[in-house]
């Protein structure tokens, strides 16, 4: 009986001497407040309002009008929205597929040994420092129909001048080629990133079974280095599709509507004709698309597994 009491006056003191800390736990609430403070005001509240305005008729020096869903009953009639919707989804998928493609070849090229390297490499990736308002200027003075360097230089094999970015047929592709000299550095470093955690044994196996160069590439390099280009596509499509300062400074969504994306036409809308209530629904409708955007790039992200420096 005695030990037994010894044994629960024991347990009792130290049930007491682990509850006493307890109580006395630091509170870390006071460091996390500022922080949802800061979230909430601003992202939270910005969104907030703008699906409050979304629901709302208001033009700017206008009272504001309930409206209900009539803002995005009118986007499903908008022809002009939609043809800036398929300007975005077009121009977002050259944005990413050409320089994909060039950044990967460029990463090939560079990843092999030859003089200078460094060098070049350098002087390749310095299209990436600029910035885009800078870019736009010098690209539109070298897009020049009589001006313009780059007619000048097709004069000599040939061929006559173009219109770039003053021609409706041709002012997507021309500011695609300026957002491929930009970020096509960035995927050659992404994937230059892969190529360097790259095995060397399976190529020397490879060579033994006499595998040419192309059959290295398909189904070694390829493979190993597909998670290094799901995310070169991932954030890649994430900057193209909210492209704007390139395109505005350079047509502004011109000629015509030709080159509108839906940033453009939302920043038109909502600052040039003072349409709140109607450039907000636009916003909520290009929020919902980059939603479902982003949850197909990573349900494909997800199809992509590592596994030991390996793709399957």
């Amino acid at each position: 009986m005695a030990s037994t009491s010894i044994e629960t006056a024991a347990v009792a003191k130290t049930a007491k001497g682990r509850s006493k800390p307890d109580r006395f736990a630091p509170n870390y609430w006071p460091f996390v407040i500022p922080a949802l403070i800061v979230i909430a005001a601003v992202i939270v509240f910005p969104w907030v309002f703008t699906l409050w305005m979304s629901v709302n008729s208001w033009t700017l020096g206008q009272s504001q009008v309930f409206a209900g869903l009539d803002n995005y009953a009118r986007l499903v009639g908008d022809m002009r929205f939609w043809d800036s919707l398929w300007h975005t989804v077009l121009y977002t998928t050259l944005s990413v597929v050409v320089p994909l493609f060039l950044g990967t070849l460029a990463a090939l090229i560079f990843d092999a040994q030859f003089p200078l390297r460094g060098l070049i490499r350098g002087i390749f990736v310095m299209p990436m420092m600029a910035t885009p308002v800078a870019i736009a200027l010098v690209w539109t003075m070298m897009y020049h129909p009589q001006l313009g360097v780059l007619n000048y230089l097709l004069s000599f094999i040939g061929i006559g001048p173009q219109e770039w970015i003053y021609n409706q047929s041709s002012v997507i592709p021309s500011l695609v080629l300026v957002e491929t000299w930009q970020w096509t550095p960035l995927i050659m470093l992404i994937v230059l990133g892969g190529l360097a955690a790259v095995p060397r044994e399976p190529y020397e196996s490879a060579e033994i079974d006499g595998a040419n160069v192309w059959q290295k590439f398909r189904y070694l390099t390829l493979p190993m280095i597909a998670p290094f280009l799901m995310i070169a596509v991932i954030i890649r499509s994430i900057d193209a599709v909210k492209s704007f300062d390139i395109i505005y400074a350079m047509t502004q969504g011109g000629p015509g509507t030709a080159s509108e994306t839906i940033n453009i036409y939302l920043y038109n809308t909502a600052f040039a004709y003072y349409d709140i209530g109607y450039g907000s629904a636009m916003a909520v409708v290009f929020f919902i698309l980059i939603v479902l955007l982003s949850f197909v790039l990573m349900m494909l992200r997800q199809r992509v597994n590592w596994s030991d420096g390996e793709a399957r």
